[in-house]
């Protein structure tokens, strides 16, 4: 019998099956909100996805906004801190696990539209435990940078 796989594995094998697949970025999506139940409440589409990178868009629909007419401001830091979490977690090394340690959002610019956060996060060499800072800028559909945010997690070795 062998072995069963770390999440770093699942999440790379799942991505790696599907992803080129017709449909398979959508089965991905909605895998990974059912999966990540808190994150799902966004509805986010994985774009894109390698070691080191992430780009993820939601849409602006009436579930997601605040009294001002935009998106929420945590719907934003959802967005930020999925992208820097599947961009740090997919190249981490299959016996690493990761924790989200502390998460700051600076809000640019009012959110409106389709949104894409893209993060490139510093390669993950070891499963020795050490906190990584990565960022995520996410971008409305005029290309303007409206939320910026950093995320710290914490990586060490799996249970």
């Amino acid at each position: 019998m062998s072995e069963p796989k770390s999440p770093v594995e699942r999440l790379r094998a799942t991505w790696q099956s599907l992803s080129a697949k017709p449909g398979g970025k959508w089965l991905f999506s909605r895998l990974f909100a059912r999966f990540i139940p808190y994150s799902g409440t966004v509805t986010p589409e994985v774009l894109e996805l390698a070691p080191g990178r992430a780009v993820i868009a939601i849409e602006d629909r009436r579930a997601v906004r605040n009294h001002l007419d935009c998106v929420h401001a945590v719907a934003l830091a959802n967005l930020g801190e999925m992208s820097t979490g599947l961009a740090l977690g997919f190249g981490m090394p299959k016996e690493s696990r990761s924790i989200l340690v502390k998460l700051s959002c600076e809000y640019l610019k009012k959110a409106r539209g389709r949104l894409v956060a893209t993060c490139d996060a510093p390669a993950v060499a070891s499963s020795e435990t050490r906190d990584y800072e990565v960022t995520s800028l996410i971008r409305d559909g005029k290309n303007d940078v409206v939320a910026k945010t950093v995320a710290v997690w914490k990586v060490g070795p799996g249970r």
